[in-house]
C-alpha cells in the first residue's frame, strides 16, 4: 500500500482502512485484518469477492475467510451470489450498524439466560457465591432491557432519517 503522506485520495483511502484495523480491530477485540476488512468493505463502492478482498488487504484466502465470518456473525457484512454469478460476494450491510447492535443484544441475552440457569443451580451454594450469581443476573438483566431500548430507539431513528 502506498504512503499516506505521498497525499491524494488513495492515499487517504488506504490509510483511513489503516485506520480501521488499529481501532476498530481494537475496540471489537477483533484482529486487526477483521477492521481492515471491515474498512474496505465499508468504503468499497460494489460488492468484492474473496479473491479481491484477498488482493486488496494482500492476505492469505484463510484469513480473508475467517475474518468475513468474523464480520458476518457481528452483523456488518453480508454474503450473497450475485444473479448470473458463479462466486460468492460480499458487502457492507446498508443496516450494518443495526446488525451490530442486534449483535450485541443476542450475545447479551444468551449470557443472560446463562445467568438465569447459573442462578438456579446455584441455589444451593453458600451465599458470597449466590450473592455473585445474583449481580450477574441483575447485570445481565439491566443490560438487555437497555440494549432492547436502544435497539429500537436506533432503528426508529434511522428510518425517520430515511423519511426526511
Amino acid at each position: 500500500m502506498p504512503d499516506a503522506a505521498e497525499g491524494g485520495s488513495d492515499d487517504a483511502h488506504d490509510a483511513l482502512i489503516e485506520e480501521f484495523g488499529t481501532h476498530i480491530g481494537r475496540a471489537m477485540g477483533w484482529p486487526r485484518m477483521a477492521g481492515r476488512t471491515a474498512g474496505v468493505l465499508m468504503l468499497s463502492e460494489k460488492p468484492l469477492t474473496l479473491g479481491e478482498l484477498q488482493d486488496t488487504l494482500d492476505a492469505s484466502k484463510g484469513s480473508v475467510s475467517e475474518t468475513t465470518r468474523l464480520l458476518i456473525a457481528n452483523g456488518t457484512v453480508e454474503r450473497f451470489k450475485e444473479t448470473g454469478q458463479r462466486h460468492f460476494v460480499y458487502r457492507w450491510r446498508d443496516d450494518a450498524w443495526i446488525g451490530c447492535l442486534q449483535h450485541i443484544v443476542t450475545s447479551t441475552t444468551q449470557l443472560r439466560q446463562l445467568s438465569e440457569h447459573a442462578q438456579e443451580r446455584g441455589a444451593g451454594m453458600p451465599e458470597v457465591q449466590r450473592e455473585r450469581l445474583r449481580e450477574m443476573h441483575e447485570y445481565y438483566r439491566f443490560m438487555v432491557g437497555h440494549l432492547e431500548t436502544l435497539l429500537a430507539d436506533y432503528t426508529a431513528g434511522r428510518e425517520e432519517r430515511k423519511t426526511r
